[in-house]
């Protein structure tokens, strides 16, 4: 109901009460006369309950146009501030603090009396950590949330928040079996389904027709191998090996062998340009990299990644991890955001935080910030389902960060173009992320830059 309407609501009370009760708006005194004693005591007892209520509802009225958000209203955000995605959680933090600081001086400059506040707090890339953290947040009264960044960490969580109407805006999470419709969780990012499309079509256009995958055994990691399996096969190519890990692991060096000895094989039988490495994993790529340095064969074929090691912090500043990548032309996709002037302001703040330009979802968190704050001004409340049930239609008119914030019917964002990142060599010793090139969803092919 909006404020219009339960103001019409208020007074329609107050007027049928008065009117109804046959005093008009100014009560007079019943001629003693016209009644007997009791009828007249009677009488004047329901006036006076008829004017304490009226009375009341007069009140209750002043109170309804006085009401609305006041104070610190908080956010929460669910980012890994530690753990497999570190550098990603450390980006969507800093971006997310800049987005407060904007809303709060849009509202001191609107005259709210509100203003905005976002805890973070740290998931650690791990659910069962995730959903501590949510719990925790729930008891204190905090049923507005962004994050988690992994689909792993929402898979965990999504129970409990649907059955306590907690609405979280998710900046990363990609899984395509997460993208339900009418639950409580956004998406403001192209579920895998369009990234599977398009590692695909690189693969192809690279010459590759056989791909060795190895990846995180996770939500994510498997929804992600799974819808670029399905979309290599579509277009003749074919995955010949596959050695799939726990999230938990730490240590990699029968994987590295497993992959070692499938690509081998691949290689003897196909010849070695037609043979590539894909890869899914977070930022335990680096432990993962470092077992398959040891094998010559892996150092021979190109390999292809993931948004979970686009623009790693970890990878560059490994020297040995990055002159693996660089070796293997290591090229990994993620969803192409909009350059608009707020992306680059966003960027420029970012960098000037951390030293380092942030990947595609550091932006996603900046409008998902500010989605929830022009759905707050808009019901005006702290009500995660009435949030929830104006956010699609807020989204409509948000040109953030990241570009246009479309989103189909499951609350996830619509496809988009894909950008491609290597890892160059500026100096000796010296690395950094590269954009070269994009896949184009409306064509499905790969430009090069």
């Amino acid at each position: 109901m909006s404020q219009a309407s339960r103001t019409f609501l208020v007074v329609a009370l107050i007027v049928g009460l008065v009117v109804g009760a046959g005093i008009g708006w100014v009560a007079k005194p019943i001629p003693p006369e016209y009644v007997a004693k009791s009828d007249l005591d009677k009488a004047q007892a329901d006036l006076a309950q008829v004017t304490a209520n009226y009375n009341k509802l007069q009140a209750d009225y002043q109170a309804l146009q006085k009401a609305g958000l006041t104070g610190e209203v908080t956010i929460g955000a669910l980012l890994p501030l530690t753990g497999d995605l570190a550098t990603y959680g450390e980006n969507s933090k800093a971006a997310a603090e800049f987005a407060a600081e904007e809303v709060n001086a849009f509202l001191n400059e609107s005259g709210a009396k509100w203003t905005l506040k976002v805890v973070t707090e740290d998931t650690e890339t791990k659910p069962d950590v995730c959903l501590e953290k949510v719990t925790s947040f729930a008891a204190k009264g905090v049923t507005l949330m962004i994050g988690p960044m992994s689909s792993g960490e929402l898979r965990n969580i999504k129970g409990y928040i649907d059955a306590n109407k907690i609405l979280v805006i998710s900046q990363s999470s990609t899984a395509p079996a997460l993208g339900i419709a009418d639950d409580y969780i956004f998406r403001f990012c192209p579920n895998d389904a369009w990234q599977g499309r398009a590692v695909a079509r690189l693969f192809y256009e690279d010459g590759i027709r056989y791909v060795v995958a190895a990846w995180r055994g996770d939500a994510w990691g498997d929804g992600l191998e799974e819808a670029a399996e399905k979309r290599f096969n579509d277009l003749g190519g074919t995955v010949v090996g596959r050695v799939r890990y726990a999230p938990e692991a730490k240590e990699f060096s029968a994987e590295a062998k497993a992959l070692a000895d499938a690509v081998s094989s691949a290689v003897s039988t196909y010849g070695k340009d037609e043979v590539g490495v894909y890869y899914i994993g977070f930022e335990e790529v680096v432990v993962f990299m470092s077992a398959c340095r040891d094998y010559d064969v892996l150092w021979g074929v190109k390999w292809y990644g993931s948004d979970g090691t686009v623009q790693s912090a970890v990878m560059i500043k490994n020297e040995a991890v990055a002159e693996f990548a660089l070796n293997t032309t290591f090229n990994n996709p993620m969803f192409s955001p909009v350059e608009t002037a707020k992306f680059y302001t966003v960027r420029d703040r970012v960098k000037a935080v951390l030293g380092r330009t942030p990947e595609a979802y550091t932006y996603s968190t900046y409008d998902a910030v500010w989605a929830l704050a022009y759905s707050l001004m808009t019901v005006n409340k702290y009500d995660s389902q009435a949030v929830r049930s104006v956010l699609p239609d807020v989204v409509k008119s948000l040109l953030g960060a990241s570009g246009w914030v479309t989103l189909d019917a499951n609350g996830d964002r619509a496809p988009t173009d894909y950008d491609l990142w290597i890892i160059v060599q500026t100096a000796p010793g010296v690395y950094e992320w590269k954009l070269t090139g994009k896949w184009v969803l409306d064509t499905d092919s790969i430009t090069r830059l």
